[in-house]
């Protein structure tokens, strides 16, 4: 199966195509590419409206300028109201691509090490593979589904392509919010395609990897959450 019948795959047939990628995950790079630069494409079109609501969101925070101090606290809302140019492109290019690539090579191990409950075949090239191409619904199709968002309303924070749509005057911050975000359609999508590939990699029944997918996903679901209520509470 050629890289754009994988592509196309991935989308419309599942099955035969991630037990395709499963058997031969071999070239890697191309996959790997086509993600890290969707990742920084759709980085930099949300970059000035990811600034705008940090900046909204710091701007008069007693809290955090108590933290910081009074001198610390004006520098950071000066650089947030004035950004670098150059910052910004290499946030979008290089330090958005590189924390995707990290955070799926490690998602990878540990669908590995998950995996290993159930079968003792499988290894980590076609795990991370199943997982790249299956990763293309929610990097293409969601990251420009998001793009399109993020530019109508104008905000990040308060863009979901989750549950969270019901609650459209939520704030970004309240525990709803927070929780139902993470409900997110093109996830539960993405992990139902991966559960196809991992079946096929691990060589065990489809329901067998489907657990093993949506464990994936609800195990970053709960990072997600500790990670926002941290934040939370570092905002005030």
């Amino acid at each position: 199966m050629s890289f754009p019948d994988r592509i196309q795959g991935v989308f419309f047939n599942p099955g035969p195509t991630m037990a395709d990628v499963a058997q031969k995950p071999k070239p890697i790079a191309a996959i790997l590419i086509l993600i890290l630069v969707l990742t920084a494409v759709f980085s930099y079109i949300s970059a000035p409206y990811a600034s705008k609501d940090s900046l909204q969101a710091m701007k008069d925070n007693v809290k955090i300028q108590e933290r910081l101090g009074k001198e610390r606290y004006e520098a950071m809302i000066a650089s947030m109201e004035n950004p670098n140019p150059t910052s910004i492109i290499l946030r979008a290019a290089v330090f958005s691509p590189a924390m995707v690539g990290l955070i799926l090579a490690f998602q990878a191990l540990l669908l590995l090490m998950l995996g290993r409950m159930f079968s003792s075949e499988g290894a980590y090239l076609p795990v991370l593979s199943v997982l790249l191409y299956a990763g293309l619904i929610d990097k293409l199709l969601g990251g420009l589904v998001r793009s399109v968002l993020v530019l109508l309303r104008k905000s990040v924070f308060q863009t979901s392509t989750g549950l969270a749509l019901l609650l459209p005057s939520a704030d970004f911050s309240s525990t709803p919010y927070i929780l139902l975000s993470q409900i997110d359609f093109f996830q539960i999508w993405m992990f139902a395609v991966l559960g196809y590939g991992l079946s096929a990699v691990f060589k065990i029944p489809l329901k067998k990897g489907m657990i093993l997918s949506y464990t994936l996903w609800v195990l970053k679901a709960a990072v997600n959450i500790a990670l926002a209520f941290v934040g939370k509470s570092f905002m005030g």
